[in-house]
């Protein structure tokens, strides 16, 4: 980020949530990640103010999640498309919060190990994010085609002023659920013959595990550091904060592999309707 004339990591992240280009955004993400590594990127100093919301560009048009067209892969091309453009914006929105995590709670003193995670999970989102608009450039669409819904960002926006409740309800609810139905887009895919997109997706789900975990591993740090029992404040925070059910089926090998044991969420879940 020299050339950018930006040295504070929270700067530069503040800097990439400004960006509205998406393949920009993701480019800068890369160089930003590369210079922290580097260590041409330092921690501490002054960091503008992060904005209530990332640029964004004109396209796709944001609608209620009710009116998105739903992503069911059939035998041709379009459902396939319908669900990268709806990955994309997920990764799209995945990089934003990573970097909104680095800028917005520069108040919490955080150990190094935090900074260089969120650093890493921002760069690859910022890969998912090429993967799949690459994809999509193959099969003749680009990001941007189709409406997209704003829910991610509305969960960042309800727990902007708690780093604790950011990390309970994004990677520990909404990464979470990615685990649970991401091998059955996988299956699906193969199912249509796309082992290409499979492909990228299998790269997402193994990589989507250690985002998941990252964000449990800063939550048990975080609330040991409060005094907090983790199992009870969690529950308690995505009660307060997350709007909607924690919903099965659950994908409970993966969720173990990112150190959430089914004991955490499955008493959330709605009850089984009796037979």
């Amino acid at each position: 980020m020299d050339s950018l004339g930006i040295h504070g990591l929270a700067e530069a992240a503040v800097a990439i949530l400004k960006t509205p280009d998406p393949w920009e955004k993701a480019r800068l993400s890369g160089l930003a990640a590369k210079a922290w590594q580097a260590g041409r990127l330092h921690e501490g100093g002054p960091a503008p103010c992060p904005p209530a919301r990332p640029a964004r560009p004109d396209r796709p048009a944001l609608r209620p999640p009710r009116e998105v067209p739903r992503r069911r892969i059939g035998p041709g091309s379009g459902g396939r498309i319908a669900l990268l453009h709806a990955l994309a914006h997920i990764e799209l929105n995945a990089i934003d919060l990573a970097w909104d995590i680095l800028a917005r709670f520069t108040a919490q003193a955080m150990p190094r190990g935090f900074h260089d995670d969120w650093v890493r999970v921002a760069a690859e989102e910022a890969r998912h994010f090429r993967l799949v608009s690459d994809r999509l450039a193959a099969l003749g669409a680009a990001y941007g085609d189709f409406p997209a819904h704003d829910g991610l960002w509305e969960a960042a926006t309800d727990t902007a002023d708690d780093l604790l409740a950011r990390l309970a309800v994004v990677p520990m609810v909404l990464e979470a659920r990615g685990l649970d139905v991401t091998p059955g887009m996988i299956a699906r895919l193969n199912g249509a013959g796309d082992r290409e997109s499979a492909e990228i997706l299998e790269i997402i789900y193994a990589e989507e595990i250690g985002h998941v975990a990252v964000g449990k591993r800063w939550f048990d740090a975080l609330c040991t550091e409060r005094g907090l029992e983790p199992e009870v404040t969690w529950r308690r925070l995505v009660g307060q904060y997350f709007k909607g059910v924690v919903k099965p089926p659950f994908n409970t090998a993966a969720r173990r592999r990112a150190g959430m044991e089914a004991g955490l969420y499955e008493p959330l879940a709605p009850p089984v309707p009796a037979s």
